[in-house]
């Protein structure tokens, strides 16, 4: 009850942080490649001063395949994130993203051995029926750029999380660091960093320094007491808030089919985590 209650919290409380992404993205009106440098760059320079102790370099050190695949993951997360929003409507990538449970409930029983939990697939499925009608009232077929970067980057949600939850010893601040710093060199070649609005700017540091690395850390530590199935059902989550700030801020508004899958969503969430709460037994200390 303890450990599910305090993953429960972690987890809500970056999903909620994390739907502010794409609102930010949309303020900073520059080119992907652009935001995808300075993003990763900002978050490596937030976390990378705090990941230099002794114990966070060796836990780091006592697992480099696994600590590269992660940094990867992160950093190929963050780019097609970017991406996905300046080829299309916020509301796809969001939904697009709810796709991760999936990703991460296949992976891990074909590399974990771990059992997924039949409410969690029930979950999933429902909110399934939820993601069909916002996507009945978004989709068009000029998104077809955007939504593909939007999958990629579900598809690196979940192998992340199932590969977190294999080695939940990993320190997670300096892998999040080291996505910064690889999201950054990846997308160099291609950025103008140096040519964008002043208010560019300011979107971006706040997005860098504050918002992204805390919401990644707060996710990515859950999986030490959730499955990654269940981590990553959390996504969902993001496609209803994430659409909301748009529609207040941006007044970029969403068809009544978005706001109807949303709500579903939410129901699903809502009774999956009371339910877990009730089954699940502490993990081991």
């Amino acid at each position: 009850m303890k450990d599910s209650a305090r993953g429960l919290l972690l987890v809500t409380s970056g999903i909620a942080l994390l739907s502010f992404d794409g609102l930010l993205v949309r303020l900073a009106q520059a080119d992907g490649w652009s935001i995808a440098f300075w993003r990763g760059l900002l978050m490596c320079l937030a976390l990378g001063v705090f990941s230099l102790s002794a114990r966070k370099r060796s836990s780091v050190l006592a697992q480099p395949l696994a600590s590269a695949g992660s940094a990867l993951l992160l950093a190929l997360t963050s780019i097609f994130f970017v991406l996905a929003i300046v080829h299309t409507q916020v509301a796809n990538v969001v939904v697009i993203l709810c796709t991760a449970p999936l990703f991460a409930a296949l992976l891990s029983r074909c590399f974990l051995g771990e059992r997924v939990a039949l409410r969690t697939w029930l979950a999933i499925g429902v909110a399934a029926l939820g993601i069909v009608l916002v996507f009945a009232g978004a989709f068009s077929t000029s998104d077809l750029a955007g939504n593909g970067y939007a999958l990629l980057s579900s598809a690196a949600v979940g192998a992340n999380l199932t590969l977190l939850r294999r080695y939940p010893a990993l320190e997670r601040m300096p892998l999040i660091a080291l996505g910064g710093l690889l999201a950054a060199l990846i997308a160099w070649p291609n950025a103008r960093p140096f040519e964008l609005e002043t208010q560019s700017y300011w979107a971006l540091a706040l997005m860098g320094l504050l918002q992204m690395p805390l919401a990644t850390l707060l996710i990515n530590n859950a999986t030490r007491y959730l499955p990654s199935a269940e981590v990553a059902l959390f996504y969902l989550l993001e496609s209803v808030l994430g659409t909301l700030w748009v529609w207040y801020f941006l007044q970029e508004t969403p068809a009544s089919a978005t706001l109807y899958g949303g709500a579903l969503v939410l129901v699903t969430l809502l009774l999956h985590a009371g339910l877990s709460l009730r089954t699940r037994p502490p993990l081991p200390a």
